[in-house]
């Protein structure tokens, strides 16, 4: 019997999940279908238990639903439970169990995609909203030297990091970034969704290996240009991140892990 899986989230139809989902199917031979349902913002969890009750068996959670997966879930996992949110879910035994690959999934994307590994680095994440407190656990494990995180509400960004309470986690304002030297810039800011710029200047960009914007498929965005006019060597979007979470969760619930590469190849948009 074929098993079947989807995606949900408001708005759904730019969503690139069933492609890469099926073409993980195809590649290691599993018998599944993957679709998408346009979420009800005040019908979410209705739709999740349907959803589970018709036999499906896992599903994937977007914008604006993955706080309302985390409260779902019978059981969450430690990153999940970090997070306060979820971006997958899986049906067995009659309860939804909760987990949050968005982190690791960057983090795979950082070290093994671009090469790039976190062991000993200066690190900068711009931004202090779901996707950045999924990646922290992931992050400050790969042992960097020093991360921090920058934010308009510098009171936000503290109650995170007193939640996390690491030695090498570190809070700025973005106005205190100036003269600190970074190997690895991350956007997890929403400023690339609307064509702007986070608060920071070319000087961050001094030393770094690395920019990275967590948004995908927008080409050239202006924090990715300000790198690249600084003279980052190399940039890159958050395509291999969408793509590697997928993996994590295609694994979890299928138990085999789908080769990404060819994928992201295929998705990935010209930095121009």
């Amino acid at each position: 019997m074929t098993d079947r899986y989807s995606v949900i989230g408001r708005p759904i139809s730019h969503t690139k999940s069933p492609l890469i989902h099926g073409l993980f199917a195809e590649v290691t031979d599993q018998d599944l279908t993957y679709g998408s349902i346009e979420g009800s913002l005040d019908g979410f969890a209705a739709q999740v238990r349907g959803f589970r009750d018709e036999g499906g068996r896992g599903m994937n959670i977007t914008a604006p639903f993955k706080l309302q997966a985390f409260e779902l879930a019978d059981a969450r996992s430690e990153r999940a439970s970090l997070a306060k949110a979820s971006n997958a879910l899986k049906f067995e035994n009659g309860k939804i169990y909760a987990e949050n690959f968005d982190g690791i999934g960057l983090l795979r994307d950082i070290e093994h995609n671009l090469q790039t590994p976190l062991a000993g680095l200066q690190v900068l994440v711009l931004g202090a909203g779901g996707a950045v407190r999924g990646a922290l656990l992931p992050f400050l494990a790969a042992g960097p030297a020093r991360l921090v995180i920058a934010n308009r509400d510098l009171n936000k960004a503290r109650t995170l990091a007193k939640e996390v309470n690491h030695e090498r986690l570190w809070v700025s304002a973005y106005e205190d970034l100036a003269g600190q030297h970074f190997d690895l810039v991350i956007n997890a800011t929403s400023a690339s969704l609307t064509g702007e710029l986070p608060p920071i200047g070319v000087a961050v960009f001094t030393q770094a290996l690395l920019a990275y914007e967590l948004a995908y498929g927008k080409g050239l965005t202006p924090f990715l240009r300000l790198a690249q006019d600084a003279g980052v060597p190399r940039i890159a979007d958050g395509v291999g991140m969408l793509v590697e979470q997928a993996a994590e969760a295609f694994e979890w619930w299928r138990g085999v892990r789908p080769q990404t590469r060819p994928v992201i190849d295929r998705l990935t948009v010209p930095l121009e």
